[in-house]
């Protein structure tokens, strides 16, 4: 008997699970949201799930909690429901940036969610660039950490440039490099010396490298507040580089775009769609990449039960 599949997206990534919906050739089927008067909600498949492989398109962004319950809500409806593998395709995982005890009676908030899904019922999770890949052993089910470098790293092949690419910090060294590799072996990289003076409030110490009449690339994996990233991007410019190009996988802009849009050391802001925002259309600095074929080849080798280091490698074939 054929396994029978069934795609679902969380109202907050509807654009996105309508798109991998249209690629993977799956119905998208409605989710079911009752509200009540004291703000619980229920939430609930209009179809059968039984038996089936389930895919839930998601994202936790803001508003962060009510997003993560909505979720976890969801998932235990569908394994109360008897669905055989329920699969969460997180393109944003909030919390992930507590991934440790920094200080004295810090939670570890990115293990506690690890631990509501899997409890919640979820049996595989594909994630879209966990913002530490140690995240991935705080889960005791297989998870896919998708790197969202192949994607951004395709779009700036096309424009045909000679880039320096820098990191915003010494943590993001390794991030800098896959995507200079992706690029091209000859693309060197540049590190911005920072250190950390209070919450979201960081100190530019200098930069290491060289991007005197470079086309700088500035890579990170988040811009929350865009307070660090756009200092990074002043010293840059202040070191000579000719152009300045920001490039995230997940844009929240909690402080909103407008900064980068005035910024006269920004050209361009690079992002996926991990995190949906409508309003960001309405920018000139602003571009967004879909992160839809690769997710969507990563859904059909999970049904297909095949290789998704051959997804990588394809990519790495179009990029030479």
């Amino acid at each position: 008997m054929n396994e029978r599949n069934v795609l679902f997206g969380m109202e907050n990534s509807l654009n996105l699970a309508r798109k991998i919906s249209n690629k993977v050739k799956l119905p998208l089927t409605e989710i079911k949201k009752e509200v009540f008067a004291d703000g619980e909600v229920m939430l609930s498949s209009t179809e059968t799930v039984r038996n089936s492989n389930v895919f839930i398109v998601a994202s936790t962004h803001t508003p962060v909690n009510e997003n993560i319950m909505e979720l976890l809500i969801f998932i235990d409806s569908l394994k109360r429901a008897s669905a055989k593998e329920i699969t969460v395709i997180l393109s944003y995982y909030g919390y992930a940036r507590q991934d440790r005890k920094a200080k004295g009676r810090q939670p570890i908030a990115a293990k506690l969610i690890a631990n509501l899904l899997e409890v919640a019922g979820a049996t595989k999770i594909i994630a879209v660039d966990l913002h530490n890949p140690s995240i991935q052993g705080f889960f005791n089910i297989p998870l896919d950490d998708l790197k969202g470098q192949y994607v951004l790293a395709k779009n700036l092949k096309q424009k045909n440039g000679k880039f320096t690419v820098v990191s915003p910090d010494h943590g993001g060294a390794v991030r800098a490099r896959v995507l200079s590799e992706l690029l091209s072996n000859s693309v060197k990289i540049a590190i911005i010396d920072k250190r950390r003076i209070g919450t979201n409030q960081t100190e530019v110490l200098g930069l290491i490298g060289e991007v005197e009449g470079e086309n700088a690339i500035i890579v990170d994996d988040i811009i929350d507040t865009g307070g660090t990233i756009l200092k990074a991007a002043q010293t840059v410019k202040e070191n000579g580089a000719k152009t300045v190009t920001i490039v995230a996988t997940h844009g929240i802009f909690s402080k909103g775009f407008e900064m980068f849009e005035n910024s006269p050391y920004v050209d361009k802001v690079l992002i996926t769609d991990s995190i949906e925002q409508e309003s960001l259309k309405k920018y000139s600095k602003i571009e967004v990449v879909s992160l839809c074929d690769f997710i969507s080849e990563v859904i059909i080798a999970t049904i297909n039960k095949s290789s998704v280091s051959d997804i990588y490698k394809g990519f790495k074939n179009e990029l030479l």
